[in-house]
Order: structure tokens, then sequence, then C-alpha cells
């Protein structure tokens, strides 16, 4: 059709260079998606939380990634393997043998040597990675958060409009579809079946909740009480983050100066403030909180209180 070879032209020199291989591109109108853009930028905040204390920071998936120095120090941090090749490697030659022996190393830990379906073969190969191809990258990366990171909270059912082609001798074969980047299971409502435990809890009864309710307090106050400080009221005593980020402090065991936060906030900016650090002090620590933004917390919401709650709760419980 006219109208795809007009569009396929985005591919222009790139395509000579895949000449017997079946390509994907993303239409420019899918690159402004808000969805894709909040999976980029969870996936670069995963990255650089991942990786700060080595002191690598990204900016641009496709720009950051395609030479396999980043993708190495994921390997050895997330599946602790170390691999015996160059740490910078400069030339296009170099980059691409590291990538190829970074890629099998991966491939091999997802258990991708594992299944010869097609339908569960990589998306990505050396050369779609270091070509910068943004669909390439998208799908290693999501793979690697669901298997070494199950709990980071991905925005579900992200999907793009992709022109795949294929360059043949004889010409350009190419079509539209719609491939997807994320997917969650959905009812026939549209809704997701696999709720946050908190929106689960609070459909349980009364009593029920009541249990976890305290289950949680007591967990609060057993900690906090070092500081000599009591929780009688959750949604209240939280509410403009002090005790909160005491509590994140005692937990992880660090002190928050200060001059930080607000001791005594003074108006809803001033918890907005301390609210705010908290939950960027929990993402610092890995400690993911689904669906809560500072003004749930500041506005006495109970089911965004408990998720965090919770999440210190999963992971410090033993404590």
């Amino acid at each position: 059709m006219e109208e795809d070879k007009v569009e396929f032209e985005q591919a222009g020199e790139a395509s000579a260079s895949f000449q017997g291989e079946r390509r994907k591109i993303i239409q420019p109108a899918s690159l402004n998606d808000p969805k894709l853009a909040k999976l980029k930028e969870i996936l670069v905040g995963w990255i650089n939380s991942t990786l700060k204390s080595e002191h690598i920071v990204v900016q641009s998936l496709e720009e950051d990634l395609y030479d396999g120095l980043v993708l190495h120090h994921l390997l050895r941090r997330l599946a602790g393997i170390q691999l015996d090749i160059e740490e910078i490697a400069l030339t296009s030659a170099a980059q691409t043998r590291k990538l190829e022996t970074i890629l099998q190393a991966l491939n091999k830990n997802l258990e991708f040597d594992k299944k010869p379906e097609p339908d569960t073969s990589p998306k990505w190969n050396v050369k779609m990675i270091h070509s910068r191809d943004l669909l390439a990258t998208l799908h290693l990366l999501v793979t690697i958060v669901k298997r070494y990171q199950p709990d980071l909270a991905l925005p579900p059912n992200v999907s793009v409009e992709v022109i795949s082609f294929e360059v043949k001798k004889s010409g350009i074969k190419s079509d539209k579809q719609i491939e997807f980047i994320t997917l969650q299971s959905e009812d026939a409502d549209g809704q997701s079946n696999k709720e946050d435990p908190i929106d689960e809890l609070l459909k349980l009864d009364a009593h029920k909740v009541a249990t976890v309710k305290k289950a949680i307090l007591h967990f609060v106050n057993k900690n906090l009480s070092p500081l000599r400080l009591q929780v009688a009221d959750m949604e209240k005593q939280f509410a403009d983050g002090v005790i909160l980020l005491l509590l994140i402090g005692q937990l992880e065991g660090f002190f928050i100066p200060l001059y930080e936060f607000h001791l005594s906030p003074d108006g809803q900016s001033e918890m907005l403030h301390n609210v705010s650090l908290a939950l960027d002090l929990l993402n610092d620590k890995e400690i993911q909180v689904a669906n809560v933004d500072p003004e749930d917390i500041v506005s006495q919401d109970m089911s965004a209180t408990l998720k965090v709650l919770y999440a210190l709760f999963k992971k410090h419980k033993n404590k």
C-alpha cells in the first residue's frame, strides 16, 4: 500500500543493514503515548536505583544501553554473574562482542535456552540492542524486571503500533500491527485480576481488616518504641509524614537530618513535602508501593497509608 510505503521510509538507512531479517519499527505517534512514557520513566528509575552504588546514571534507554556497559552491571548485580569481558568497549566491533557475551548469559539465566517454541523466543538480539532498537530494549528490560524484580509495578497493557518489515532483494514487505510490551490479564470489566493485597483486604469483613491493622500497628509501635513514640490512629498520625519518616529511618538504619523535613509541619505544603520525601526514600530502598501519591497520605486515605505500612512490614516483619 502507498501509505505503508510512505510510513516505512522512517526506516531509512537502517533497513539496508538488516536484509533478510524481519524487523519492527515503532510508529512515531506511539512514541508519544503517556503509558509508554511512564514505562520508560519507571525503567530508567529502576536501573538508576539498582546501580546507584556503582555511580551509573541512565538517562536514555536507547542511548545508554546499546554498548553493553549498563546491561553488564545489571547482570552482575541482579543475577550475581561476573563475566570476563572488558568494562568499557569503545569500538563498534568490541561493543558487539561484549553484547553477544552478555545476552548469551542473560538468555541462559532467563532460561530462553529451554524454550524452543517460537512464541517464547527472545524479542531482542545483539544487532537490535546495538542499533538502539527501543522496542527490543524495552522487551529485554521488562523481561529482566519480571525475572529479578517482580514486585516492581510496571504500567499494564502498554502497547505500540509498529511497522513490521522484511527486507528482501526484491523489495520491502511490510505491515502494521499492535505489539504489547507489558501484559496483564483482565476480567470482563477491563479491570486487573491481580489486585493490591491491601485493596483485597479492605473488601473483607471488618473484623479481618481490624486484625491485620492491629498486626501492622503492633509492628509500627514495636519499632518506634526506641524513640518513645506511640501510634494509636494510623490515618491521622501518619498524615503529616513525620512519624513515617522516623519509622523509615529506624527500620532502614539511618538518620534523616532534621533540616531535610519539617518536624512540626505548618500547613499542607509542608506535610506534602514530608510525605514525598518518605516515598522517595522508600523508592531509593527499592520498597515498592504501587498507586500511592503523597496527597493520599496527607488526606488520611486509609488504603494508601496501609499500603505504605504494609510494604515496610513485609520487608522488616522479622525485626
